[in-house]
């Protein structure tokens, strides 16, 4: 028989719940027994009669409400003498990448000329049509099409390097107008022409509070979002325009770096980010975005300190508007700036994932200086 708690509709429970820094029991309880996926990674379910703890989501039968007790981090639940379930895997992050693939991925980038077919997988060990799935759900493509993207990235890194289209398109393709076709499909130019064309390389990370999408443009970050933000499509579409780009789901080797240095900021390990950013922007939002850099971790800064800091006293209100227009979030932290009476207001990844990540570094602070 389902559990009934008299609390807030849904998105007042969502709400509630970032507005606090201990959330409530029972809305930790309606989460759980709901399966809120959106709760998921911010807090953990350990159930005292299996000594098994759980991510919020997870599909398991629903235990006793006096049978439940609440872990802030997977650490706290170990630490608490509970295992990680089978079923949900709370030791993964959400959407994590399953060791086969990453193995496939890791060959992948390592030599893109290769051509896996689904006779090449099956002898792997992977089944084509469960990755052709976890491909679709996660990078939105397949993976034969993310194969031909990682050559067509391959390609015009070498070609703007200066080596020979010719030789380029007989290394990776059967024919130079197979490889041609293929190019001007995914850039949108011929490859001579992409000299001078701007390609943005464009990837999905898993992090422990959902899957972030991640843009690059010369080996510099322009976009590191959560992917079920709304203006997504638009900040791609501004991004587009501004650099004069066309997108490719592919691999550089930027995004290494950046999913190591998330991983660490996560962990607690790492406070400061050392990436090359590229802003996009009209110059007041640059100077906003820059200013948050400047707030240091575990920190916060109200809209009025923000503006001050630029020396724009009066236009809080579009200070405001220029962090919510932030393009790269966490790294450029604008989830540290906040209303003038406390109040976390708004955040393009959710009220949630704000409290979140302020409740992370204020802890994390507080243990380094503790």
């Amino acid at each position: 028989m389902p559990v009934e708690f008299p609390v807030a509709p849904r998105r007042e429970v969502r709400y509630l719940a970032a507005m606090n820094d201990l959330i409530p029991h029972d809305v930790k309880l309606q989460a759980f027994y709901e399966r809120d996926g959106a709760f998921a990674g911010l807090f953990y379910v350990a159930v005292t009669t299996t000594g098994v703890f759980c991510r919020i989501g997870c599909p398991a039968r629903s235990p006793k409400p006096e049978n439940v007790q609440f872990f802030e981090t997977v650490k706290d639940a170990l630490d608490a003498g509970f295992r990680p379930c089978k079923v949900c895997k709370p030791m993964e992050s959400v959407g994590e990448t399953p060791p086969e693939i990453r193995r496939l991925l890791d060959e992948i980038h390592a030599d893109p000329s290769a051509r896996m077919k689904d006779g090449d997988l099956r002898r792997r060990g992977v089944q084509p049509d469960a990755l052709r799935r976890w491909f679709k759900k996660h990078h939105g493509i397949t993976f034969q099409a993310y194969q031909r993207y990682v050559r067509i990235a391959d390609a015009v890194g070498r070609i703007k390097s200066g080596e020979k289209v010719t030789s380029v398109a007989l290394e990776s393709y059967d024919s130079l107008s197979g490889f041609q076709d293929s190019f001007k499909n995914a850039v949108g130019v011929s490859p001579k022409a992409s000299v001078g064309q701007n390609v943005i390389f464009v990837a999905r990370l898993s992090t422990p509070l959902g899957m972030m999408m991640a843009a690059a443009l010369h080996d510099e970050l322009c976009l590191l979002e959560f992917c079920d933000r709304r203006m997504l499509a638009a900040e791609l579409d501004s991004l587009k325009k501004h650099f004069r780009a066309t997108f490719i789901t592919a691999h550089c080797s930027l995004f290494d770096d950046l999913q190591k240095q998330l991983g660490e900021y996560f962990s607690g390990e790492r406070r400061e980010f050392s990436l090359p950013l590229r802003l996009s922007g009209t110059p007041f939002q640059e100077a906003v975005w820059r200013a948050l850099l400047t707030i240091p971790y575990g920190t916060t800064r109200s809209y009025g300190e923000q503006a001050r800091s630029i020396g724009k006293t009066t236009a809080v209100r579009a200070v405001a508007r220029a962090n919510g227009m932030n393009k790269i979030a966490i790294i450029v932290p604008c989830h540290r700036v906040i209303g003038s009476d406390g109040g976390l207001t708004g955040y393009g990844g959710g009220l949630e994932r704000k409290q979140w990540l302020l409740n992370h570094e204020t802890r994390w602070a507080q243990k380094q200086f503790g």
